[in-house]
């Protein structure tokens, strides 16, 4: 074996890599993790793929730019932890490079009483989290949101606002990394001994050492295109805002109480870094992973969707939620609803039409949704495979995680 290995490495060709480390994607989390790759290994060359002619076009540009606290999730899971430390870094990150933010708090309101328990149980998934959090009664509520109506609630104060799309302006420009904006992946070669070369749409080949991929709505078939098997797919789902015509209605944010059984949080009141209040998300199935509306269709994307076995294990299991989501979609009057459940004062009239955004949920062959961040390895490879909320939130932890495991997978090529 020593003396083959030497055969090898003498007829191993030289080549000429154009980086160390290839990160596909230029959202927040693909560049949060070249951010942390150049801070803890200065000299390792970074570059950046992005299809788009900007950063942040995606999920990172079309959320409702909420620092969540942590309180949510699992005691112990990647979600809770990097949710909790990385609220308090996004603040520090915002306050040092001028990034407008604010902490403001939010409300979780129980309307009914068969949520009384879930919202007990948020408070004492809040304190394993170690997060802290105010009980309320109905008559408190109105201390923060005068116009909100509650059976109780929960006042979270470590929840916040920011320009995530700023946020990820300034990884872009503080990374050092080469960013290379318009470069659609259409190809990968990767072999183990001697690294991975990906091909752009624009005939472009960039040769690296280690491939990472935070492609978010695309990071299966990214993983797929590098050779190795992701055990999930994505399947979007469209997330449906409107605006508030009278903000003044709601002071802060203002959260249902979530079903545990889904990664979605529900219509909820989010009064935005400039000061307008957006409604939202309604979560619906998406016909193209960047179908931002019902009249956007990709046939081959859908059909991807369709085949998945998991997509259809989980709408079997899940159809009543779904089909109340749908319903709020077609008819304005049936959002209006349930947006009334919290805020009584509202009318159909006072929703304005706003973007809407698409999740890139992973979905197991069992219909499985991933409730938890997911990052898996190859060879000479990093795939992030779930990366949806809080990945916002929990960016530079995310990044610092993943910025890790390539320097690992750097290490052992050599």
């Amino acid at each position: 074996m020593h003396y083959r290995s030497r055969e090898v490495e003498q007829v191993r060709p030289k080549i000429a890599y154009d980086c160390d480390v290839l990160v596909i994607g230029g959202g927040i989390v693909g560049l949060s993790t070249a951010y942390a790759i150049t801070r803890a290994a200065p000299g390792t060359r970074v570059s950046v793929l992005e299809k788009e002619p900007g950063p942040a076009r995606h999920q990172t540009g079309r959320n409702s730019g909420v620092i969540h606290s942590g309180i949510y999730y699992r005691p112990g899971s990647l979600k809770a932890r990097y949710a909790v430390r990385g609220a308090a870094e996004m603040v520090k990150f915002c306050a040092e490079y001028g990034i407008a933010h604010a902490v403001t708090g939010k409300l979780i309101v129980a309307t009914d009483r068969d949520e009384l328990p879930r919202l007990h149980a948020l408070v004492q998934r809040g304190r394993e989290n170690g997060i802290p959090v105010r009980e309320l009664g109905a008559p408190q509520i109105a201390e923060y949101e005068p116009e909100v109506r509650g059976l109780a609630a929960i006042h979270v104060g470590t929840t916040g606002i920011c320009d995530f799309v700023g946020v990820a302006r300034q990884l872009a420009g503080s990374s050092g990394a080469d960013i290379r904006y318009g470069a659609r992946l259409v190809r990968v070669d990767r072999r183990p001994e001697f690294g991975v070369a990906v091909e752009t749409a624009r005939g472009e080949v960039v040769r690296a050492r280690v491939l990472v991929n935070c492609a978010g709505l695309h990071c299966d078939e990214v993983a797929r295109l590098t050779g190795d098997d992701p055990g999930m797919r994505i399947v979007p789902f469209r997330g449906e805002y409107y605006e508030l015509a009278r903000p003044g209605l709601v002071r802060g944010l203002v959260y249902p109480v979530p079903d545990p059984a889904f990664p979605f949080l529900g219509v909820h009141l989010t009064r935005g870094i400039d000061g307008g209040v957006h409604i939202g998300p309604n979560a619906v199935p998406a016909l193209a992973r960047e179908g931002y509306g019902w009249g956007t269709v990709r046939p081959r994307e859908l059909a991807g969707t369709l085949t998945w076995p998991g997509s259809w294990h989980m709408a079997g299991r899940h159809w009543r939620y779904g089909a109340g989501e749908l319903r709020r979609s077609v008819s304005k009057s049936a959002f209006t609803s349930a947006v009334r459940r919290l805020l009584p004062a509202v009318t159909a009239d006072d929703l304005v039409p706003a973007a809407a955004g698409v999740r890139a949920q992973a979905v197991l062959r069992d219909g499985t949704l991933v409730d938890d961040f997911l990052i898996r390895e190859g060879a000479r490879a990093v795939h992030v495979l779930n990366a949806p909320s809080p990945a916002a939130t929990a960016c530079l932890p995310i990044g610092r995680e993943v910025a890790r495991r390539a320097l690992a997978a750097l290490a052992a090529a050599g």
